[in-house]
């Protein structure tokens, strides 16, 4: 299969190749524009990645938020990629429901519309049934093989970012593809394993529960190939007519949308990551319903924690301490440009800073960033490309419906919440145990002493003798310094440390 898939995959793209060699070739004597080339050719890249299927469409997507990579007309196509195919008839599906849910699977249902798919793509289908009870749903199938062919394309594609790693060191330093490719694949294994996105919607429905427009569907049954799922009322919100909406309607959409997308960045660490208007539906006194969570995005507390100070210090217009920012995100080359990049922001930031609040776009500045740091030899996180690609839809997708609500507007009214979550989260007892642990674990025989330390600090009887050291030798005084500060350290960490002991104990007394 995978031998196949690649001769498939190359003779396609050699086809391309060949083609543009000789568009380029002719272009000049015909008298054709060079942007009306660069345009053609731009087409032909999105078609193919349309035409070979689910993942090279994920690729092609993660790229239109790589301006360091793509050329502007690449990427205005790659922003248009979508993964719409023509229906394929049911017999084809009905052999994976029969497998999943067994010969008898009709019994899941009263009815089921087999003649007119709600839609297809090139991973899965879907069809609007009833359950037994008369419920409204959705039955999302799984193509057969479809796992195997995405398979083929991550393993094809690993090898060849492993040769390119290999002959482009210089370049690879910098953008390192293999693991762009890996969070691409972890991104995608839920719309592999439907058990995954499911598990994706019953988190997500209670992240939504907070909000009053938001709803997620609700998970009816899942198997590894099949998804039955409760129907979202409405229409996408590329669809929706705003004036069928109040204007208080659609400010608290667009407004909760928002504050829903910045909790996951920032506080979940756990977001939709392909948000466009296709997977938001929308009905007036209805709100809106968030669906299709195959494809998903995490963070860790350092990113989410980066990108939020980032964006911070691009509102308060200082560009060198977003750059550093910036930075503290990867890692500078051999060869970096560090001042050359804090230049970039000085000169970028203030630009960004003075746009209006319905002006600034953060999946824009994010990209604009991400093009900087490239240029001056400094390696980001793989994971700022599906930050970026959220951004992006999420922003499309209320300027749908809601074009007045900003942005920066909704982020100053969540950060206090944002900002409290984030506090509450370091100041926990798990979280100072684990601050604890680590400085006592740095300091020398730490965790020898912690016992003695910390029957000494609840008895009161721990003293420091401070003894002078002027006439000391310079090696002495240095390594009294140093066990003056080993001390501090000891008692800096330890002292939460024993808070969180001694409230243990007490909850235990109190429970006993």
């Amino acid at each position: 299969m995978t031998v196949r898939r690649g001769l498939h995959v190359a003779g396609r793209v050699g086809g391309l190749l060949g083609r543009e060699a000789f568009r380029t070739v002719s272009a000049r004597p015909r008298g054709i524009p060079r942007d009306v080339v660069e345009q053609q050719r731009a087409q032909a890249v999105r078609e193919l990645c349309e035409d070979l299927g689910p993942f090279y469409i994920k690729v092609g997507q993660m790229l239109s938020t790589r301006p360091d990579l793509v050329p502007r007309a690449v990427i205005k196509e790659l922003e248009q990629l979508h993964d719409r195919i023509a229906p394929e008839p049911f017999p084809a599906f009905e052999t994976v429901l029969a497998q999943d849910l067994g010969p008898r699977w009709r019994e899941h249902f009263r009815e089921i519309d087999t003649e007119r798919p709600l839609g297809a793509a090139s991973l899965a289908q879907t069809y609007r049934a009833a359950l037994g009870d008369g419920t409204p749903a959705v039955v999302k199938i799984q193509r057969p093989g479809i796992r195997r062919t995405v398979s083929s394309d991550m393993a094809l594609l690993r090898r060849l970012a492993r040769a390119l790693a290999a002959r482009t060191p210089r370049f690879s330093a910098v953008v390192d593809t293999e693991a762009m490719l890996d969070v691409i694949f972890q991104a995608m294994e839920p719309e592999l394993d439907f058990t995954k996105e499911a598990a994706n919607m019953n988190r997500a429905r209670a992240c939504a529960e907070q909000f009053d427009t938001i709803s997620v569907p609700e998970v009816l049954l899942a198997t590894e190939h099949v998804l039955v799922q409760s129907l979202a009322p409405g229409k996408s919100i590329r669809e929706a007519r705003p004036e069928e909406f109040s204007d208080e309607e659609r400010t608290a959409i667009g407004s909760d949308l928002l504050a829903f997308m910045y909790r996951g960045f920032f506080v979940e660490r756990f977001f939709h990551a392909d948000p466009h208007p296709g997977n938001i539906f929308a009905e007036p006194g209805k709100g809106i319903t968030l669906i299709d969570w195959g494809m998903t995005g995490r963070t860790d507390r350092s990113l989410s924690g980066m990108i939020l100070l980032l964006f911070f210090h691009i509102a308060r217009n200082d560009g060198a301490s977003a750059a550093r920012a910036w930075t503290a995100l990867g890692h500078p080359t051999a060869w970096a440009q560090p001042s050359a990049f804090a230049d970039d922001m000085a000169n970028f930031v203030p630009k960004v800073a003075a746009a209006s609040l319905g002006e600034l776009d953060f999946g824009i500045t994010l990209s604009a960033v991400l093009q900087y740091s490239t240029n001056r030899g400094i390696r980001v996180n793989p994971a700022i490309a599906i930050l970026g690609k959220a951004f992006a839809n999420i922003e499309g997708s209320i300027r749908c419906l809601c074009p007045e609500v900003a942005i920066t507007d909704v982020l100053e009214d969540e950060i206090q919440e944002v900002v409290f979550e984030l506090v509450r989260e370091t100041l926990s007892e798990e979280q100072a145990a684990c601050t604890a642990l680590e400085l006592l674990a740095a300091a020398p025989s730490g965790p020898q002493r912690l016992n003695g330390l910390l029957d000494a600090l609840a008895g009161n009887q721990l003293a420091l003798r401070v003894t002078s050291v002027k006439d000391q030798q310079t090696t002495a005084v240095d390594r009294a310094a140093t066990r003056s500060r080993n001390r501090r350290r000891i008692l800096l960490a330890a002292a939460p440390y024993m808070l969180w002991r001694l409230r243990r104990r007490r909850s235990r007394h109190h429970g006993a």
